[in-house]
């Protein structure tokens, strides 16, 4: 997997508190941040106490591996002991924010091949942002000090099709649907015909919402500062492997 990064913000206590307190309880510009594919032998994590990737490059860089791991059926499977369960019961230190679709062939646990407490994840069809998706992203950041912020598209959207579908011919696609084609219709490529376009929409529209992401102000703080990235990428069905879109 290749992956580029962003760019954070220190929240006030008073609203940690009460975030913590109520939900504890127990997205920017790219910069050049590259990453190559990680050995495939990483060392698995038994335990998470101490291993958490503490910045974004650490953190793509542990995506890196797992995806590798993941693409070529050698996945570990980490986190998932009796001791790393017992101390999931007492809070939670995720290390990626991963948002990304719905589909039920891109779960991202398997294909970063991360485990409890690992990655928080956030899903909806194509990546389309609202306010619940919003404030759940905006809270892994702000409230649990995650890095790095991962975009994730796929090959064969079908809410990328859909809308791409309703915009060619104008048809009025079924209850809530329309709202997704909607949110998804600025990313379509119109210079591109028949699957080339939506398979180009499909990144297009993960630059979209990274780019949404990035005007944030409390994650433009933090972007700014080098403590969070926020990455566009792709993964693909045929041969499993994750990359960056620029």
């Amino acid at each position: 997997m290749i992956l580029k990064r962003q760019d954070d913000l220190r929240p006030g206590t008073g609203r940690r508190a009460l975030l913590r307190a109520a939900l504890a309880g127990s997205a920017v510009a790219t910069s050049g941040l590259g990453l190559g594919s990680a050995p495939a032998a990483a060392a698995p994590r038994t335990a998470r106490t101490g291993a958490r990737p503490t910045t974004p490059s650490q953190a793509m860089h542990e995506l890196a591996a797992g995806n590798r791991r993941w693409r070529t059926y050698r996945q570990q499977h980490p986190d998932e002991s009796p001791s790393v369960r017992r101390a999931m019961v007492s809070g939670q230190d995720p290390f990626a924010v991963i948002l990304g679709c719905v589909d039920s062939r891109v779960p991202p646990e398997l294909v970063f091949d991360q485990g409890l407490g690992d990655l928080l994840t956030v899903r909806s069809a194509g990546q389309v942002l609202d306010e619940a998706v919003l404030g759940s992203v905006a809270y892994g950041v702000l409230e649990l000090d995650i890095p790095l912020i991962l975009v994730l598209g796929h090959q064969s959207c079908g809410a990328v099709t859909a809308a791409v579908h309703a915009d060619e011919t104008g048809e009025q696609l079924p209850s809530h649907i329309q709202y997704l084609a909607e949110q998804i219709r600025p990313a379509i490529d119109h210079s591109q015909h028949g699957n080339a376009r939506i398979d180009s929409s499909i990144s297009r529209n993960v630059g979209l919402v990274r780019r949404r992401l990035a005007t944030e102000p409390d994650l433009a703080t933090r972007i700014a500062t080098g403590d969070l990235a926020v990455v566009g990428a792709r993964y693909e069905l045929h041969n499993q492997l994750v990359h960056a879109i620029d």
